[in-house]
């Protein structure tokens, strides 16, 4: 039986791609228009799972994102994947005098500078995805698209120009999310992320903070959000060196756990790359001692 996923589509996206780049079996893709779409099939139960951008290395952090995953039931990630990120500029055959170009806001910004120099005067329109902007060059609604170069292929559409980025290299950084459940097993190369608010007092968010580095946890990236519930108050958004499995991790949590209002488990999952920086053999000893203080020896 295959796997249903949603992802942001139409056909011909960039998160289609990574989408292929998980080892998830058959699979059957269910294409939407947002991320949020996409999180709240899981949340649903009318797909699987879901594959969304997280991150990218030009713009940051796809907020989008970052707000679905706690837009209602807990949902959990389990896996990620990065793909390297570079647009094909395209037209509708025939086209001349190009005075509009579309594609997704957050692909704009990765290829801002190009388009200023290149195509001076051509004025941007917001797509929902890179593909869905071709599909509206190929109706008639823009002159040109940026996409990757299988929508050109999809869409009847000619390539102008390949490989267009500001930024050679970019990455942009994909998770697969699911319902929650036991998180992926640790590998030692892992990282946890969680979703928090704080009592509005000072002080409150350096004391949380402070509960990782009394035990030696890295944090790998943090990012706030407004709660949209009232102003002047934010979630706060961290991932961190480390598997829940890991001691140390989950003793910080647990700490935050006490000093915050809020206190969401996004997942713990492998990450490349990442090096988990306890003494192991140090920790072991911390629990015999500990052990033996209760056995009275």
């Amino acid at each position: 039986m295959s796997l249903t996923v949603a992802y942001l589509g139409p056909a011909g996206t960039f998160t289609e791609a990574a989408l292929h780049q998980f080892e998830l079996g058959e699979v059957a893709g269910i294409p939407v228009s947002s991320p949020g779409e996409a999180l709240d099939l899981v949340r649903s139960g009318k797909a699987d799972r879901a594959v969304v951008a997280v991150e990218n290395s030009v713009d940051g952090a796809v907020t989008a994102t970052f707000d679905a995953l706690v837009a209602g039931k807990r949902v959990q990630i389990y896996q990620e994947t990065s793909l390297e990120v570079a647009f094909a500029i395209m037209s509708a055959p025939g086209m001349t005098g190009p005075q509009t170009i579309t594609t997704h806001p957050v692909a704009y910004q990765q290829i801002r500078k190009w388009v200023e120099h290149n195509l001076p005067g051509v004025s941007f329109m917001p797509a929902t995805s890179n593909a869905a902007a071709a599909q509206m060059v190929a109706e008639g609604k823009a002159d040109l698209a940026a996409a990757p170069a299988h929508a050109a292929e999809i869409y009847g559409l000619d390539i102008l120009h390949n490989q267009v980025a500001d930024v050679a290299g970019a990455t942009t950084r994909f998770i697969l999310v699911g319902p929650p459940g036991k998180p992926t097993p640790r590998t030692g190369s892992d990282v946890t992320s969680v979703v928090f608010t704080l009592p509005n007092e000072p002080g409150t968010l350096v004391d949380s903070l402070q509960e990782f580095a009394y035990r030696g946890v890295d944090m790998a990236r943090i990012e706030s959000r407004p709660t949209r519930t009232e102003m002047g108050t934010y979630r706060f958004y961290v991932d961190i060196d480390g598997h829940l499995d890991d001691p140390p991790v989950a003793e910080a949590l647990r700490a935050l756990y006490l000093r915050a209002k809020e206190l969401i488990f996004v997942g713990s999952w492998p990450v490349e790359g990442r090096t988990t920086r306890h003494d192991e053999q140090k920790l072991r000893a911390a629990n015999t001692w500990v052990a033996r203080m209760r056995e009275g020896q």
